[in-house]
């Protein structure tokens, strides 16, 4: 596959995200009836500024702890989450049959995430069109 941009890589995961996440969000408005179901949700934010550090070389964001002395314990090396973070949202009031799906909620960050993910989409056709002009351009010149 050809390589358009450094940022298209972080741009295509982003989409996967986005989607894994509105299947996530309509799954939640199906089972808006179901008792005792728990709305659920993916935080992907950490994975995607952890992949644009590896792509563009940017510097880690952690603070260096300064050892004085020699005897001074080493902090433990995290590891990295490779992964998105599944989660519950449970910040909403479960109603009798003790389901917490909010409607409003989750229609508003369905909307939130079609509005993202139609972002991605226009600013990778943008980088394509870019790319195609340029290898247009270069064809003529032929």
């Amino acid at each position: 596959m050809i390589q358009i941009t450094k940022s298209f890589e972080l741009m295509k995961e982003a989409l996967d995200y986005r989607a894994i996440r509105q299947d996530m969000i309509a799954s939640n408005i199906a089972n808006a009836d179901t008792p005792f179901y728990r709305p659920k949700d993916i935080r992907f934010e950490e994975k995607l500024a952890q992949k644009e550090r590896e792509i563009f070389g940017s510097k880690s964001t952690k603070l260096q702890l300064a050892a004085t002395n020699e005897k001074h314990l080493q902090p433990s090396a995290q590891t990295s989450d490779s992964h998105a973070t599944l989660f519950y949202r449970d910040g909403h009031m479960a109603r009798n049959d003790g389901n917490s799906v909010d409607l409003d909620v989750e229609t508003s960050e369905m909307a939130k995430n079609s509005i993202m993910y139609n972002a991605l989409v226009n600013g990778m056709k943008k980088q394509a069109g870019i790319f195609r002009a340029v290898l247009d351009a270069s064809a003529k010149l032929s």
